[in-house]
């Protein structure tokens, strides 16, 4: 029996589903009933009546998972796959921007921890951020952690305040504006299709700037037939997939985030046999987290981020 053999088997007798994240593996991606970006993939979770869920992404996305579905077991193959980005703000900085702006509204990037998004005020996602920051009543917006992602949304926003906190993806930020205009000059016809949290550099190349499924859906939809990718890697393997004839190029130094790499076909496998790794949430975060991740549904609108691949 092969690996994904065993793990059909597995899935069926635990009546469990399988999401994965476009940035991890080809053959894990594969393996799964659902991709997507780490968002939809838990509104997912929480409208698929199987009470197992494998999520294959990195902690915080389990998290949210068990967020919006407390009453679900959400299994992590990789527990120790992290996000730098989503602890990079403190509450101390929170509690400044609080007492010297009475008005604020605080904006939480959904890639962040249980307990930064109990904090906050209202989540969101790199697809629906400039929507809920032009809808929130409020002037002073203190959007965190990622400041990349912050930045293009008080450009699509002048009439707000945002105020930004010094948090990033590693992956992104470190990726070279110059390599991009490299790529340019290698192939002229090519369109640059970037995602918000690259730094201000890849940006300015961009001639697309959205989320990993606004990446996707733009390259499938536009009748370009070369695209220059600005965002992790593993994204290639839906695009390929989906535009077998159109041609996708990275930075010579490609970004890749390995913490997504690290889950592999055996510890999904494992976690399905054990029920091993499940996410969990410390109760005193809970609701004021769950309370910010509902609050994002209420805003952006129920039909937001419902379709998925697969």
């Amino acid at each position: 029996m092969t690996k994904q053999e065993e793990i059909q088997r597995l899935k069926e007798e635990k009546d469990a589903v399988i999401l994965a994240h476009f940035y991890v593996e080809p053959e894990i991606q594969e393996a799964a009933d659902y991709i997507g970006d780490s968002f939809k993939l838990s509104r997912i979770a929480k409208e698929l009546p199987n009470q197992t869920i494998v999520f294959c992404g990195v902690s915080f996305m389990g998290e949210s998972g068990k967020l919006l579905s407390p009453g679900k077991r959400i299994l992590m193959p990789a527990p120790d796959a992290d996000c730098p980005m989503a602890h990079m703000v403190t509450k101390e900085e929170i509690e400044r921007a609080r007492e010297q702006y009475p008005d604020l509204a605080v904006v939480c990037y959904v890639n962040s921890t249980a307990e930064i998004k109990s904090w906050s005020d209202v989540c969101v996602t790199s697809a629906n951020a400039v929507q809920i920051v032009r809808n929130l009543p409020n002037r002073n917006i203190l959007f965190i952690p990622d400041r990349n992602l912050g930045r293009f949304v008080a450009q699509q926003v002048p009439e707000k305040n945002v105020i930004l906190v010094n948090g990033f993806c590693p992956i992104h930020e470190a990726m070279k504006a110059q390599e991009i205009e490299d790529l340019k000059r290698a192939h002229p016809k090519a369109l640059v299709l970037a995602h918000p949290e690259c730094n201000e550099g890849v940006l300015a190349a961009a001639d697309y700037i959205g989320s990993t499924s606004g990446i996707l859906a733009y390259a499938k939809e536009s009748g370009g037939e070369e695209f220059i990718i600005g965002t992790e890697t593993g994204v290639l393997h839906e695009l390929k997939k989906q535009n077998p004839d159109k041609r996708f190029f990275v930075p010579a130094t490609p970004p890749v985030c390995h913490d997504m790499k690290k889950i592999t076909l055996d510890q999904i496998i494992h976690v399905l046999k054990t029920g091993e790794h499940g996410a969990d949430v410390d109760g005193q975060y809970a609701t004021l987290a769950g309370a910010s991740l509902e609050r994002m549904l209420m805003l952006a609108g129920r039909t937001e981020g419902t379709e998925a691949f697969r």
